[in-house]
């Protein structure tokens, strides 16, 4: 089978196309034909500096969508011709997804919504369950708060608004150029700012007759992150994906905020089976909401297996607007 691999840690050149062996499904397992990769920017965060990555070559890639193709001793669970998704493999250990088939456990793939097509499907599962989590588990959202999103575009950002909107919360989002604004207010945003021509904690403070924001979800890091501090109701949140470096901690201190982190990957590093089935509960409800027509994922790219590279080209240069996948 086609598989792309990442033969080093380094710049995009590192992912070469290669044939590779067909995977045999073992106990609990199904063998997913691949009809399509999500590409997130961890993808690239772990090719240039091997974060996670514990062989090499390795087949990188963590979402993924497909069709059982067929199932281990004992799999009852799951038929060949079944439609799934998840975010499993990918960082080095087990194979990922930039390939034609992979092998996934059967408590981790997930029942594809309907309607849902392949590549939107494999959009989806990282950044919903990072914004779920970020949100919902974190930040314990609830209706009637406010929360400022930064990136409200891109992948994460444009899922957290809408997951904000479904649980009753005022939302103001952060996004560059007039392309991008429209579409995070076609999203349900209440107030989108360019922070590039705006300052952002002013605009938030207007925004909320100057009490500040009670939740936050910082995508970009930085000195964004250190600004949100200023941007933030007493009391509140600030929910990071980010490693904040060593940020002046005293707005924080000042207001009695609450700082909490987002690594969605740390079910799969640790190996908590509690967390991971958590997990897969987030993508079942989701499902329900892609069904009911409210909630929805945008795909702005979608690149043939072998443009790998030219996607984490695009990843990296951080202004994509929803998702790009790869269709193998």
């Amino acid at each position: 089978m086609k598989a792309v691999l990442m033969t080093a840690a380094g710049g995009p050149e590192v992912l070469q196309v290669a044939d590779v062996p067909l995977p045999e499904p073992g106990p609990g397992q199904v063998r997913v034909r691949l009809r399509a990769a999500g590409v997130n920017p961890v993808d690239a965060k772990i090719r240039a500096k091997a974060h996670f990555a514990t062989t090499q070559p390795a087949i990188p890639g963590l979402d993924g969508a497909g069709v059982v193709d067929a199932t281990g001793p004992g799999v009852t669970e799951w038929r060949p011709g079944d439609e799934v998704w998840f975010c499993n493999g990918g960082l080095g250990g087990e194979p990922g997804n930039y390939a034609e088939y992979t092998l996934v456990g059967t408590h981790i793939a997930r029942r594809k919504p309907a309607t849902l097509s392949f590549e939107e499907a494999a959009a989806a599962p990282l950044v919903l369950i990072t914004a779920w989590e970020a949100l919902y588990d974190r930040a314990a959202l609830t209706e009637g708060q406010t929360v400022l999103i930064h990136g409200g575009a891109g992948g994460v950002g444009h899922i957290a608004v809408q997951l904000a909107r479904l649980r009753g919360a005022r939302v103001c989002a952060t996004a560059t150029g007039d392309a991008h604004r429209r579409f995070v207010q076609s999203l349900g945003a209440n107030l989108v700012i360019d922070h590039q021509q705006e300052d952002f904690v002013q605009a938030v403070l207007d925004w909320t007759d100057g009490r500040g924001a009670d939740v936050a979800l910082d995508i970009i890091g930085g000195d964004v992150f250190q600004r949100t501090l200023e941007a933030m109701a007493h009391y509140g949140t600030v929910v990071t994906l980010l490693d904040p470096g060593t940020p002046a901690w005293k707005p924080a201190r000042d207001r009695n905020l609450r700082i909490a982190f987002e690594l969605m990957l740390t079910p799969m590093l640790a190996g908590l089976p509690e967390a991971r089935a958590h997990q897969g509960e987030i993508l079942d409800q989701c499902a329900r909401w892609f069904d009911e027509g409210r909630l929805k994922i945008h795909v702005s790219r979608r690149l043939p297996l072998e443009q790998a590279r030219q996607a984490h080209e695009l990843i990296e240069q951080g202004h994509t607007q929803g998702k790009i996948v790869l269709v193998p």
